[in-house]
């Protein structure tokens, strides 16, 4: 779930393939990073009317690419001016934990609590989050060069999504953990511009480059549950789609003035259990008339209209939405190119057009170039976050209390081999990291911790172009 201003080329640092500017929540929507041209911040996504920056750092300018692990201080960077190096951090320390340099400029990197994905242009690396050992290289994978991948934040089965063609809408989906692939999803007859796993990876939503049709397949089988019709009167570029925690609803933002949310029902087998109306009337009539008629009709037929809309301000910016519980609530969160975050309240029960609770400003003056659009909406608009400094974001609590020693990255080598985190984590709320136990070793192998907890600059390897495994 991330934007980025053309990040997706591989023309190098100085061409029209890479800028700085991004933005991306973290895998369970309560935080939020930016990348910006002065460096990169952090905001914490608890609260409607106020948005916390828990921490800037300024020592990396230019950043297109910044992924944040759940809420715990380890932070993936991708700097323009170093494009094919990946620096991975502890920012409450102030450290740099490692860093990696690849062949080509990175696209996206994806990380959930097992796995860490790099994606190149025609290539992918997957590394164990635990010591960042190198697991897999996928070499020549079709052509991406918009880094297109998506990886399940649920980490017993890490399925990682990516293009299986560069001219069709062909799906690969991979285990991660074991390295080995799943199935090939037919998706679109165009290729795929978006892709996005619901939070236990039953599921992945797709949209092509027309933007006009989006599907949802089961996982691991690949069939396909539902079509979702996004519009017919153009064809649009979606940049982001995002399941809701429950997974009963998936948004899309693209490039137009909309945001649409649909709602994953399937229509009963008895009428006991959906509401006696018209509309489902005709659903149940058109569901049965399908088998009669040509596909290209039927699956017009079974497409349906989105249940609550957002409008936002202004079209043909770039965008990343997501949908989250905030303070009880459903809300969507639509973060923008231009460094507005703008959260609506969702009806679950009634959906139709959602309103606008509040809009933070994100950027200050010196994160981005060139002039500057005038806030609209300005009742809603809060002022530009000042960031605390680092002595201050150390001083931070931790984040919540502890229930296991995570599996996958432990400075002490975590829990014994073989053991899985339980699902249960993932029941109800967001999961709290702990800092000092849940992320690779801050000192290259063998050797011993620095009581001043400086920056390993040691641990920096260069990879090489070969398939592993």
């Amino acid at each position: 779930m991330e934007i980025g201003e053309g990040t997706g080329g591989s023309g190098g640092p100085d061409g029209p393939g890479l800028r700085f500017g991004c933005a991306s929540f973290n895998q369970d929507s309560t935080s939020l990073a930016l990348g910006t041209k002065t460096g990169y911040k952090l905001f914490s996504l608890t609260m409607v009317d106020k948005l916390d920056c828990i921490h800037e750092s300024a020592e990396t300018p230019d950043v297109y690419i910044v992924e944040r692990l759940f809420s715990s201080s380890l932070v993936v960077v991708v700097s323009i001016s170093m494009p094919q190096r990946m620096n991975i951090y502890h920012f409450k320390k102030g450290t740099e934990i490692c860093n990696y340099s690849y062949p080509n400029n990175i696209l996206a990197v994806k990380l959930n609590r097992q796995r860490l994905v790099v994606c190149l242009e025609e290539s992918i690396y997957i590394h164990n989050i635990k010591d960042m050992k190198l697991l897999k290289t996928l070499l020549n994978t079709p052509s991406n060069p918009s880094g297109l991948c998506a990886l399940s934040i649920n980490h017993s089965n890490s399925y990682l999504a990516y293009p299986g063609s560069a001219t069709i809408g062909e799906i690969i989906v991979y285990d991660a953990n074991n390295l080995h692939t799943v199935t090939l999803i037919p998706a679109h007859d165009s290729p795929v511009a978006a892709l996005t796993f619901n939070t236990p990876a039953t599921k992945l939503a797709s949209a092509s480059e027309r933007g006009t049709v989006i599907r949802v397949f089961s996982i691991p089988e690949g069939l396909r549950l539902f079509e979702f019709r996004r519009g017919m009167k153009r064809y649009v570029n979606i940049s982001s789609l995002s399941f809701s925690p429950d997974g009963q609803f998936l948004c899309a933002s693209s490039n137009t003035e909309t945001v649409h949310i649909f709602k994953l029902e399937q229509l009963g087998p008895s009428g006991g259990d959906e509401a006696a109306t018209w509309t489902a009337y005709m659903g149940k009539m058109f569901s049965a008339a399908s088998s009669y008629l040509p596909a290209q009709v039927s699956g017009m037929m079974s497409q349906d209209r989105a249940f609550a809309t957002v409008h936002l301000v202004t079209s043909g910016q770039r965008n990343v939405c997501t949908l989250a519980m905030i303070q009880k609530l459903p809300r969507l969160l639509v973060a923008t190119a231009n460094g507005h975050l703008f959260i609506y309240n969702v009806d679950p029960l009634d959906g139709g057009e959602c309103t606008l609770a509040h809009k933070h400003r994100l950027f200050g003056v010196d994160d981005v170039q060139g002039e500057r659009t005038e806030s609209q909406g300005s009742e809603f608009t809060g002022p530009a976050q000042a960031c605390p400094s680092y002595a201050a974001t150390a001083a931070l609590p931790a984040s919540g209390p502890v229930t296991a020693t995570l599996t996958g990255y432990s400075e002490d080598g975590g829990a014994k081999k073989g053991e899985v985190i339980p699902e249960h984590e993932f029941a109800a709320g967001p999961v709290c990291l702990d800092d000092e136990n849940e992320f690779p070793p801050l000192t290259a192998k063998g050797s011993t911790p620095d009581a001043n907890q400086t920056a390993v600059s040691s641990v920096t390897k260069k990879l090489r172009v070969t398939a592993e495994g």
